[in-house]
């Protein structure tokens, strides 16, 4: 395939763009490079004949116009997003230009380049929408895991941008007819992940033998995905899914933030013990943060049913295999030399290979 990616330089889309171009497809990777793309993370599909990169702003049409003729995809996979909760919250006007503008911007390009294809290739043509599990709002501790039909009811700006952009992106199929794939997902994890994040941070701030700290109580309840496993639900989603349906890819793994966060310390601990003892003694409640959501679980069933989908990786396995990825490449956690210093494991691989 031929596979335009948008965002193929963040968490996510790098994890994307590395299987695409690792199975032999044709990928051109479409990405602002702000602070949450990384060059790192896709270095390995640099100078490889089916990887191409463009730095552009999804939001700007003219670039998004000469990516289409660029590229000539198949596909589209578009993943490019302000992702970052606690940041939509200090600045959501960012959140609403690059989810919602953006991808409007992305749909009506899209909708112009499938309309000059050949019937075939319209046939073939497929636009996968990647979104998020926050949309869907706050479960109770007894409610029933959050299902395609679940009613919107975000309640972060950043949710409320992915949502704006799932409804827009259904509206272009159902009006257009353009051939719409939506997807959600619950909590990834894994390897390249930005340092902001939860498991990047705890994990930096435990070697560092910094306060870990951990919003209210640590009660509020989320549903674990490895990002590879993600990645291999979206492929399915994007040449078996069917236009106009949503599908949503869970890890079948809830836990309590307090617990996910133990569990991390006890794998640092394990791997790479600590004179001043265990991490786990550095965790500390902080105030927590408005709107958090209580809790997010996924029912995965439709995927199962309909494109053959289940998560692969336990939740322990895949921790384990992460907090080994970020010992081995420190570089990736530290913001500067003086920080990597303070890590503990000595200078490491600035390039995260």
């Amino acid at each position: 395939m031929r596979v335009l990616v948008t965002g193929g330089a963040g968490f996510i889309g790098s994890a994307a763009v590395r299987c695409l171009v690792r199975e032999g497809h044709d990928v051109l990777n479409f990405d602002l490079m702000t602070y949450a793309g990384d060059a790192r993370a896709v270095a390995e599909c640099a100078g490889k004949p089916n990887y191409t990169f463009i730095k552009g702003d999804v939001a700007d049409p003219s670039a998004v116009t000469a990516a289409f003729e660029r590229a000539r995809p198949d596909c589209v996979m578009h993943l490019a997003a302000e992702t970052h909760v606690d940041r939509s919250i200090d600045g959501p006007a960012a959140f609403i230009r690059t989810n919602l503008t953006g991808t409007a911007v992305m749909l009506e390009c899209a909708l112009a380049y499938w309309k000059s294809l050949s019937q075939s290739a319209r046939e073939r043509f497929r636009f996968l929408h990647v979104s998020t599990d926050e949309v869907y709002g706050s479960l109770g501790p007894d409610d029933l895991a959050f299902r395609e039909t679940t009613a919107y009811a975000p309640n972060s700006p950043y949710a409320a941008s992915k949502a704006g952009a799932d409804h827009l992106a259904r509206a272009w199929q159902v009006t257009y007819g353009l051939p719409v794939v939506i997807s959600n997902c619950s909590n990834n994890y894994g390897p390249y992940q930005h340092p902001e994040k939860l498991i990047p941070t705890v994990i930096r701030k435990a070697l560092a033998g910094d306060p870990i700290p951990v919003y209210g109580r640590g009660e509020n309840v989320r549903d674990w995905l490895h990002v590879d496993d993600h990645v291999t639900g979206l492929l399915a989603a994007l040449t078996r899914g069917t236009p106009g349906e949503k599908y949503n890819f869970g890890g079948n793994a809830e836990r309590r933030n307090i617990d996910l966060v133990r569990e991390l310390c006890r794998q640092i601990d394990d791997a790479f013990p600590s004179p001043d003892g265990p991490r786990g003694d550095l965790i500390r409640f902080v105030t927590d943060r408005p709107g958090h959501d209580h809790r997010y679980a996924v029912d995965a069933g439709k995927a199962k049913a309909e494109l053959g989908w289940t998560p692969a990786t336990p939740l322990n396995e895949g921790l384990r295999a992460t907090v080994a990825w970020y010992l081995q490449n420190p570089g990736w956690l530290a913001r500067d030399p003086s920080e990597l210093a303070r890590l503990g494991l000595g200078r490491g691989d600035a390039a995260a290979e």
